[in-house]
């Protein structure tokens, strides 16, 4: 695993830290932003696999692979793929939610929170990034669904799967949206958000974003 020293503003302060106790406890917070993990819960799974060698928080498995005096190694998988692997010394792990101190930082927005950015693929796409724009091939649209909203209406919801050349991310399609493009369509995103629902990535407009449907070069809007 790398971690890249920070530079920015905004370390927390109180506690004194070294510099590589610091990168670690920063990453571990951009790795339960990443993966929508509560930073304690997070941190109070990796202190039970520390006890015990295996815990879950969330969509994340997480085996103490070993342990020493000083400190144990950790390998996290998400649905058998390696999202980390690193060590902890047993001092921050004796530590009560040394995470929290973190969240709140420049450094860690910066990490998380993208700037807009033109020519997004979809390989960098990650949970918690904002601002997306970008273009990419429908294909697969899935038969939709009735939900009820959480304002008591009722509304027809599917989740279309949009495609580059790196890879594959959901698009969730509402109301008139569904009937508005087919598989086959290229479609540009603009002011959109990364979550993670039930283990997947979804790529959802946001309020004030906008998709289209891009035919033969001239875009058609699609309804909101």
């Amino acid at each position: 695993m790398q971690i890249k020293v920070s530079r920015r503003r905004g370390r927390p302060r109180g506690k004194c830290r070294s510099s590589a106790d610091f990168r670690l406890l920063e990453y571990l917070a951009v790795v339960s932003m990443k993966y929508e993990l509560d930073s304690h819960k997070f941190f109070e799974s990796l202190v039970e696999a520390w006890k015990g060698q295996e815990s879950a928080c969330g969509s994340l498995l997480i085996e103490c692979r070993e342990r020493t005096r000083n400190l144990a190694i950790f390998l996290i998988t998400n649905r058998c793929k390696v999202v980390a692997q690193f060590s902890i010394p047993k001092r921050i792990l004796e530590e009560v939610s040394p995470l929290k101190e973190f969240v709140c930082t420049e450094a860690f927005r910066s990490a998380i929170e993208k700037a807009e950015v033109k020519h997004l693929q979809i390989k960098d796409l990650k949970s918690g990034m904002k601002k997306i724009n970008l273009k990419a091939k429908v294909v697969e649209i899935p038969k939709p669904r009735s939900v009820v909203t959480r304002f008591g209406e009722f509304a027809t919801v599917t989740n279309a799967s949009i495609t580059d050349e790196t890879g594959i991310i959901q698009l969730p399609l509402w109301n008139k949206q569904i009937g508005a493009i087919s598989v086959g369509d290229f479609v540009q995103v603009e002011n959109a958000r990364v979550v993670t629902f039930r283990g997947e990535r979804q790529l959802r407009v946001s309020r004030g974003g906008q998709l289209s449907v891009v035919e033969k070069g001239v875009p058609t809007k699609l309804l909101k």
